[in-house]
């Protein structure tokens, strides 16, 4: 775990005019190759950890797979830089994939299946909440608090973390939630994700297929994610800092009211 995730340097501190040697860790990060049936998919840039989670949650945030049953193995090599997966199906790689807006940049084919939640079925979540969430998020980040460089995400009913992950990339730490869903047979619908990472659309459609109704980011959201939230029924919350956040759609949950360009 330890050599996995992060890497042991040396460098040089300039503090207060005097330079000082050093020698701390700094967070891992690897190229891993996802390998299907026998065939190359994909290469992450990741943390090489929780990589049976991230395999078989890309695949199933990739619309590849539905459930954890049509996993027959899934290995992780020696040296971590290729993951196996056999399925119980014959699959095809896509043709072509499509970078995403990810640090040092990501893969996604189109997008896979998700729900339109109604707005009838709003699950009400009280303003005060929100801040006590983000705490628990917060408190989760052990490798960042270790090292820095590192997002984290998290999975809850509102009340208790189901699903913790960390990763240099942010797209990677919902892939290994997903992941984890799967391994534990949880049910994708009625969760609240809160991240670290800012809120692309492809943050928003990885959060939609796990099926969240609310989604919190310690920082922005883009314009393409705030419009995605809108058309499946998602209440998007960004810059949730302190007592402190924006809502950007479906602020009824939060027992806010409709005005301008959410109208």
């Amino acid at each position: 775990m330890k050599n996995a995730t992060r890497k042991s340097i040396h460098y040089l501190k300039f503090d207060h005019s005097r330079w000082e040697p050093v020698e701390n860790g700094v967070i891992s990060e690897a190229s891993v190759d996802l390998m299907v049936n026998g065939k190359f998919w994909v290469s992450w840039l990741c943390t090489p950890t929780q990589l049976e989670e991230l395999a078989v949650g890309f695949l199933y945030n990739e619309g590849v797979i539905d459930t954890y049953d049509e996993v027959s193995i899934v290995r992780p090599c020696d040296d971590l830089s290729n993951v196996d997966v056999w399925l119980t199906s014959d699959v095809e790689p896509p043709a072509q994939w499509r970078r995403t807006s990810g640090c040092g940049g990501g893969s996604t084919q189109a997008a896979a299946p998700v729900q339109t939640i109604p707005p009838s079925a709003m699950e009400k979540f009280a303003p005060a909440q929100i801040p006590g969430l983000m705490d628990k998020l917060l408190e989760s980040q052990e490798l960042y608090h270790e090292v820095r460089g590192v997002h984290c995400s998290i999975l809850t009913d509102g009340i208790g973390l189901r699903a913790i992950a960390e990763d240099i990339g942010r797209h990677n730490t919902l892939d290994k939630i997903a992941g984890q869903m799967l391994r534990m047979h949880l049910p994708f619908e009625k969760w609240i994700i809160l991240t670290t990472g800012r809120i692309s659309s492809e943050m928003l459609q990885k959060s939609a297929r796990m099926g969240a109704y609310m989604v919190v980011s310690r920082t922005s959201p883009s314009s393409l994610s705030i419009e995605l939230a809108r058309q499946l029924g998602i209440t998007l919350v960004g810059y949730a800092r302190g007592n402190h956040f924006n809502v950007y759609s479906y602020p009824e949950r939060l027992g806010g009211s409709r005005v301008g360009e959410m109208d």
